[in-house]
């Protein structure tokens, strides 16, 4: 990509969901999770960010992730009752008018639609997700794919379990 969008605004909306159980397949390990601070600034290719709102189903949400995003990025985490595709499609729509570009974070088949329904509104729309698990009619349809690989991502130590070397 040139730098021709350097004055677009773009909305990255994640679904936290899809995008964890991704990373975990892609890394094997449970403890993966996206580094945001090299995915980020990748995406928007200097292009200026609007707005990072990453949609969760359940309750565990780290609030410690929730801070980080929100400080480095004003990002806010969405918990959501069910899956995040609803939500997310909702808020994607509502910003359909306010920015150039909307990032979708997801591989799932289901925001087909709203990428065609985006489009048609006059959006540029990329998807970013790993190319493993992402749906291709969903790559196919989108203005631009971004694959997310395994150094878009890091693991993470659980605290207070003790690494038991055997001998």
């Amino acid at each position: 990509m040139e730098n021709i969008f350097i004055n677009q605004s773009v909305a990255i909306l994640c679904d936290g969901n899809n995008i964890e159980r991704s990373i975990h397949d892609l890394s094997q390990s449970k403890n993966t999770m996206i580094n945001f601070d090299k995915l980020i600034p990748k995406l928007l290719n200097g292009r200026g960010l609007n707005r990072l709102l990453y949609f969760r189903e359940g309750k565990a949400i780290s609030s410690k992730f929730a801070e980080r995003l929100y400080e480095n990025y004003y990002g806010s985490v969405i918990p959501c009752h069910k899956s995040a595709d609803i939500p997310l499609s909702i808020k994607a729509t509502q910003l359909a008018s306010k920015v150039d570009t909307i990032i979708i974070m997801s591989g799932d088949s289901d925001f087909v639609d709203l990428v065609v329904h985006l489009k048609g509104e006059g959006v540029r729309v990329e998807i970013a997700a790993v190319r493993k698990t992402a749906a291709g009619i969903l790559i196919d349809e989108a203005d631009h794919f971004h694959e997310i690989t395994k150094e878009d991502c890091f693991v993470y130590k659980v605290p207070g379990k003790p690494i038991i070397k055997r001998h």
